[in-house]
């Protein structure tokens, strides 16, 4: 395993001890999102509809800045839940630990990111990327790893991959003048463009197809604990999927409902992103991870090298709260 893994695990075990939450109210539930982004748009208006209102909840968001960060914050107490890479709990379960992160619910189901350049090449293909130097994100997160596998994928030679941002810092220093390309999530891709500082010329998860991107996650002993609230937590992640999706709910129906949440984009910004993460059908329209997409998550975790040994499906994955929401 590369030296990101052993990092993240030997950072996991430093702070396991922490912060237990003692003294929380029973319907409070501390949510911690690996970035802020319309790509987890139910969670949103979940919570700007009053989905989580009507479960009896009060959510408390925080934002970690990167998968690692927002497993961290799990393992140490000072989070809940993680809105998450499910690679992380791979990563951990992999080396053993105990009070195993638990997945629970997955909301989106393909890469979120998009691919954006200086310039605007029509017909623009993979194949433009030779030669040049794209930021990707950080080693071991799966915007990097989906975005070298579409990549060796497509047979691409000679691309250079910058890894050594931070993650919260690869459109600032694509903007900066770093590299030639540069991968995004919305909002901030529609905002580069709106600024006219770049262009978006192709959708990661479009080319990468399906795979469990992002999902919700809690440590062992909170789900055998909270099993009641958490599922009043993924039905109002539900509904919010359902109001986005019902045929009568518009695009702008959509924008408002998330603005309270992006209000320094533009409604315009936000509207292009709502229709690009739909047209590529980004959100699992129910928590339900499958055994299936969970093994197309392994073969790129493999193939990058960050996984060296085998993790069971049923060893980090409990659909026993999402089967009930479907039911």
């Amino acid at each position: 395993m590369k030296k990101f893994s052993l990092f993240l695990v030997a950072l996991l075990l430093t702070f396991s001890f922490a912060i237990t939450g003692c003294g929380k109210k029973d319907n409070v539930i501390r949510v911690n999102e690996v970035t802020h982004s319309i790509f987890y748009a139910p969670l949103y208006v979940a919570i700007n509809k009053g989905y989580f209102k009507e479960e009896g909840l009060t959510i408390e968001l925080t934002n970690g800045g990167g998968s690692d960060k927002s497993m961290t914050a799990l393992v140490s107490g000072a989070a809940d839940v993680i809105l998450a890479g499910p690679e992380t709990s791979v990563y951990v379960a992999a080396q053993g630990k105990k009070d195993q992160p638990m997945i629970f619910g997955q909301l989106t189901r393909c890469d979120g990111s998009f691919i954006i350049g200086r310039e605007n090449i029509e017909n623009f293909t993979l194949n433009d990327l030779s030669g040049k130097e794209i930021i990707g994100g950080r080693p071991g997160g799966m915007p990097a790893m989906t975005l070298e596998h579409v990549v060796r994928e497509a047979g691409v030679q000679n691309v250079t991959f910058n890894t050594t941002i931070d993650f919260n810092n690869t459109t600032a220093a694509f903007l900066g003048g770093t590299a030639d390309f540069v991968t995004a999530f919305e909002p901030l891709a529609s905002d580069i463009v709106a600024q006219g500082k770049g262009y978006i010329l192709a959708s990661v998860g479009e080319i990468a197809g399906s795979v469990p991107y992002t999902a919700f996650m809690t440590t062992s002993s909170y789900l055998s604990k909270n099993s009641d609230k958490l599922e009043s937590f993924l039905r109002a992640i539900q509904k919010a999927y359902d109001f986005m999706t019902s045929s009568t709910t518009t695009v702008d129906d959509v924008v408002e409902a998330l603005y309270p949440s992006f209000n320094t984009s533009s409604k315009a910004s936000i509207k292009a992103a709502v229709v690009s993460y739909t047209r590529i059908n980004a959100w699992n329209p129910t928590p339900v991870m499958t055994e299936q997409s969970f093994n197309n998550l392994i073969e790129i975790l493999t193939e990058s090298g960050t996984l060296t040994t085998t993790v069971e499906f049923n060893k980090i994955v409990d659909n026993t709260i999402a089967n009930k929401i479907v039911k």
